[in-house]
């Protein structure tokens, strides 16, 4: 059992539309509503450990994991990851930790598969924190290199997916490039995007938003502050947090206001 400044990581056997899954989870109990975490591509459930040093959410139980594909979960078959297929993981890792109502939060390919989630489950859901997740067809600008820059081997696209990473203008994007090869399967990699990009032209994910019944927030990085959205979706009802030096990835760039942002939301979203 971990103590309220601790968690403890455990991996939990599933199955998923006849795949088999081993999926690495790292969660707290506590008396408060959960928080449910999904990481973005190329990330892995880390990103958000550090929510046991936050005094902000102490009593809040919480669960992160690695998705099929990526970090330490594995996976029987990585040529049938896609985002249906990670939102159906989420449904069974929330089944499998006995997780009814809760916050969620996600991040890039996370926030769109908490997108659908929330989409489809809109009563479980309190709030929904989403980090730069895909709402329109302009998010897609890791994604549809899939698309932009093909090769028939997926080691070749994702060795070059890298280099692109390293040497692009953006807070954080060599540090992330680094680790791409230790956090992701490249055989996942076409996939995932491949969903993304579907899902960002044809399924109508600004409606799905705006749908939703929760409070929502939105984070984005102020390098992102042109993305054509942010107005629209403020007028909506949508919150928006603006992380000050930070591009896509808040959790390596500016991670004392991103917590900051969750809390706040958490704690006060329904009023603001």
């Amino acid at each position: 059992m971990s103590t309220p400044d601790t968690f403890t990581k455990v991996h939990i056997p599933l199955t998923v539309e006849g795949v088999e899954l081993n999926i690495a989870t790292l969660h707290r109990d506590g008396a408060l509503a959960p928080i449910v975490f999904l990481h973005g591509f190329g990330s892995t459930k880390e990103d958000y450990a550090d929510i046991v040093q936050q005094a902000a959410f102490a009593g809040h139980p919480f669960v992160a994991y690695d998705a099929p594909g990526c970090g330490e979960s594995q996976c029987g078959d990585l040529s049938r990851i896609s985002i249906p297929f990670l939102l159906k993981t989420a449904l069974q890792v929330l089944e499998d930790f006995g997780i009814e109502r809760f916050h969620l939060v996600g991040h890039s390919m996370g926030g769109l598969t908490a997108l659908m989630l929330a989409h489809q489950c809109p009563d479980r859901v309190l709030s929904f924190v989403d980090i730069e997740g895909n709402i329109a067809p302009e998010d897609c600008f890791l994604s549809r290199q899939i698309v932009d820059y093909p090769a028939d081997d997926p080691e070749v696209f994702f060795a070059a997916f890298i280099e692109r990473a390293r040497h692009a203008p953006a807070y954080a994007s060599a540090l992330y490039s680094a680790s791409l090869r230790h956090k992701v399967r490249a055989a996942a990699v076409r996939g995932i995007f491949e969903s993304m990009v579907d899902l960002s032209d044809n399924a109508d994910l600004m409606g799905k938003f705006f749908g939703l019944p929760c409070p929502r927030l939105f984070m984005y990085g102020e390098q992102n502050a042109s993305l054509s959205y942010l107005s629209h979706i403020q007028a909506q009802g949508v919150r928006l947090a603006p992380i000050a030096q930070c591009g896509h990835f808040p959790m390596y760039s500016n991670p004392i206001a991103m917590w900051q942002q969750i809390a706040d939301f958490q704690a006060n979203g329904h009023r603001g």
